[in-house]
């Protein structure tokens, strides 16, 4: 149901009770009483559900696969869910030869009854809405020059788009989740190339004027057969109250694939997932800021969350519907003599990725948990303990340091990294992440802006033991916070 361009939240059906109760009489006056305050309560209930704040909380069900302290289960699950108004767990993805919904992890999802047990949860937390995300950089069944194959091929027939949305409808009933999100595998942009001196000045320039070079050739198409698949789509969901969000990727480019304005009538909400800008397999010469929140100079232009989020403010969509994605990992590479001694990004390098994680076990990345544990703690600060990284939050490079050791700057606006220098060559890192305090930097941005909420990715990546603090789940604690 809708009024005007306000699609009204799929919980609407207790309204009926309220006309029971407005309904009282037949009589002239009683009925004009009656719908003056049928008409206020739906005004305030529309208004109060657009701008109460979503925190979207992303589960990977690659955490379940970890080992040691990195491993995660249901039952580490539940003690965030306080936190959260919407569960999106994945990763589904693509049969490309039936063009229909299919498990990753068919025997955690389906045979060992995960998929159940995540939905068994709404039962505990009943206002909470848990989803199906499809695709997230997870699926590859496309041949490697082109990992986004099937979901373009998806795209550009109506047939088989058809087919996707039935079989996506029937398995999100089956398993009892109150929709679907499409983290939408497409073309990733270019990275930045590395230049020196003048040569990347004029580079920048180009970039601002003329945009990136051409990663799909039927991007136009790609852009018009996605609206017409999401109009489809919310056509075969909307008559059994099933949600229906969209996940833009890191590094796909919103204003080649996303006509905002277009695809807002039939969104619950956008999550931009404004991280990892820069990676180490992106970008293995060089080290940066992997999720600023505002420009960098000598940057390229379109790589933070701030034009993200514009872009799709200025073309149209609710900003009510935009939910702010928020990393709980970080991206890691090796620093050697050759990265100088500073860790003021960005960095040479020539080595790539930093090690792999006890947890994790993936080169270039650490989660939270293995990121806070490598950071001084302010006994080991004063015992002087320096063998551990040496956290930095200080964009404008006016270091003030505290009493822990690390360098501070209130504005926080391009993220934290922290650092060891080589010795010998050797143990080096510079690692770009969100902590608890970008988090807190990010919701106020959230509320500055009038955003629909926050989402945190992932769940399993975050510190859900509680190894750091007291508290379990610092980053997501954090986000909620835009909540209080």
């Amino acid at each position: 149901m809708s009024i005007g361009h306000a699609r009204l939240p799929t919980n609407f059906k207790y309204i009926r009770y309220k006309i029971l109760l407005v309904s009282f009489s037949c009589r002239p006056s009683n009925m004009a009483a009656g719908l003056n305050i049928f008409l206020l309560l739906i005004f305030s209930y529309v208004c109060s559900s657009l701008g109460d704040p979503k925190v979207v909380c992303y589960c990977d069900e690659k955490g379940f696969s970890r080992q040691g302290q990195g491993k995660f289960d249901i039952a580490f699950l539940e003690p965030a869910l306080q936190f959260c108004t919407h569960l999106v767990y994945g990763y589904a993805g693509i049969d490309p030869y039936t063009n229909k919904i299919k498990p990753l992890n068919e025997q955690l999802d389906v045979q060992q009854h995960t998929f159940q047990q995540i939905t068994n949860l709404k039962r505990r937390f009943p206002g909470l809405r848990v989803l199906l995300s499809v695709g997230g950089d997870r699926d590859n069944a496309g041949p490697d020059s082109d990992k986004a194959a099937t979901y373009k091929t998806i795209l550009e027939a109506v047939d088989k788009r058809l087919t996707f949305i039935n079989s996506a409808k029937e398995f999100i009933q089956k398993h009892h989740f109150d929709g679907i999100d499409l983290a939408w595998e497409m073309p990733k942009t270019k990275p930045k190339k590395i230049h020196g001196g003048f040569k990347q000045f004029f580079i920048s320039i180009k970039h601002s004027v003329v945009g990136e070079s051409i990663v799909d050739d039927k991007a136009e198409d790609h852009k018009e057969q996605f609206t017409a698949f999401i109009r489809e789509f919310r056509n075969a969901l909307k008559h059994d109250a099933l949600l229906l969000t969209l996940s833009v990727l890191p590094n796909v480019n919103s204003t080649v694939y996303y006509d905002a304005r277009q695809l807002a009538p039939h969104l619950d909400f956008v999550t931009l997932q404004n991280f990892d800008f820069y990676t180490p397999e992106r970008n293995p010469k060089e080290a940066d800021y992997s999720s600023p929140l505002y420009e960098i100079y000598g940057r390229k232009f379109d790589e933070n969350g701030d034009f993200q989020v514009r872009y799709w403010l200025s073309n149209g969509f609710p900003a009510n519907k935009i939910v702010y994605g928020i990393q709980t990992y970080g991206r890691t590479w090796k620093m050697t003599s050759a990265s100088g001694i500073t860790g003021v990004p960005p960095l040479t390098i020539d080595e790539g990725p930093g090690e792999a994680g006890t947890y994790t076990q993936e080169p270039g990345l650490l989660s939270y948990n293995e990121i806070c544990t490598k950071i001084p703690t302010p006994t080991e600060v004063k015992a002087g303990y320096v063998g551990k990284l040496r956290k930095v939050n200080d964009p404008t490079k006016k270091a003030v340091t505290d009493e822990n050791w690390n360098i501070i700057d209130v504005s926080k606006r391009f993220g934290t990294y922290a650092y060891k220098e080589p010795k010998n060559e050797q143990d080096g890192i510079w690692v770009s992440f969100q902590d608890p305090d970008t988090a807190e930097q990010i919701v106020s941005y959230v509320r500055a802006r009038g955003l629909g909420g926050v989402a945190v990715v992932d769940l399993t990546l975050d510190d859900f033991r509680g190894l750091c603090t007291a508290n379990k789940y610092p980053i997501l604690r954090a986000s909620a916070n835009l909540r209080m």
